[in-house]
């Protein structure tokens, strides 16, 4: 690679891993439309769908790592929950990740497309704000089944289902909104690990470019996580909704060949 693509490629997995620490991602809704898109329009080399799910698929474990020790001293990382929900979604990543080898690039494109559709309609349903103090309760059956369907989509697109796992467990399973951030980073983590071991499997990650991202990734996933402790929780509901929906319309227009 050229200097000029390595640092393309570290200022795109920057601003994803910055992102994605912000608003409580694994960085995939952000790095996957960045890295298909923009490497083309910036001059370096394209790359392809199955290439994309595994560059995604490593950087969503190093920045979801980072992302959850910055937040390791905070008091949001509920074990209950984290355990609860992070088995089912790492099983579930495990079967995606390895299904995605026989899935044509088209069809992923689709079934990322679907997984921000559904993100966007559910962080824009209306949810009553939860306070961050008292003993956390929710539904263990139902968080570790939703948990279970997201591993699986999230798997074939080499993410660890942070997008679809936030809106969840905001307005189905009503889980304050910082411990959401911090506990869906550990979640997302775990799942990462089942969909980085299916894409290694199966020969889905490009070592040079990932590296790259990787790096860029463990320097700024902190920097954004320590940023979202001192931001308002609508503005990051917000941040997270307006970024999700601009994929979703540019991901369908693409599918669509509008």
């Amino acid at each position: 690679m050229t200097v000029y693509t390595i640092t393309m490629l570290f200022v795109l997995g920057f601003l994803g891993a910055f992102i994605s620490g912000l608003v409580g991602v694994g960085g995939a809704i952000i790095n996957y439309p960045l890295l298909l898109y923009v490497p083309p329009l910036i001059g370096i080399a394209s790359f392809g769908a199955h290439e994309i799910t595994g560059i995604v698929a490593a950087q969503v474990f190093f920045s979801t790592l980072a992302g959850v020790l910055a937040y390791r001293k905070g008091g949001y990382l509920n074990k209950k929950l984290i355990i609860s929900m992070g088995g089912s979604v790492l099983v579930g990543s495990v079967i995606g990740s390895f299904g995605s080898n026989g899935f044509s690039e088209h069809t992923i494109n689709i079934i990322y497309g679907v997984l921000a559709l559904l993100a966007v309609f559910m962080m824009f349903l209306p949810k009553k704000q939860v306070e961050d103090k008292g003993e956390l309760t929710f539904n263990i059956t139902l968080a570790g089944i939703l948990a279970f369907v997201v591993g699986v989509a999230a798997g074939v697109v080499g993410a660890g289902g942070s997008f679809l796992l936030v809106p969840i467990m905001l307005v189905v399973l009503k889980i304050p909104t910082r411990i959401t951030i911090a506990s869906s980073l550990a979640i997302t983590f775990i799942s990462s690990i089942g969909s980085v071991s299916g894409k290694l499997v199966t020969h889905q990650i490009p070592w040079q470019p990932t590296l790259v991202i990787v790096i860029a990734s463990l320097i700024a996933a902190p920097i954004g996580a320590k940023l979202a402790q001192k931001m308002n929780t609508r503005m990051l509901q917000s941040i997270l909704a307006i970024l999700i929906m601009i994929t979703a319309i540019k991901i369908w227009l693409d599918v669509l060949g509008v």
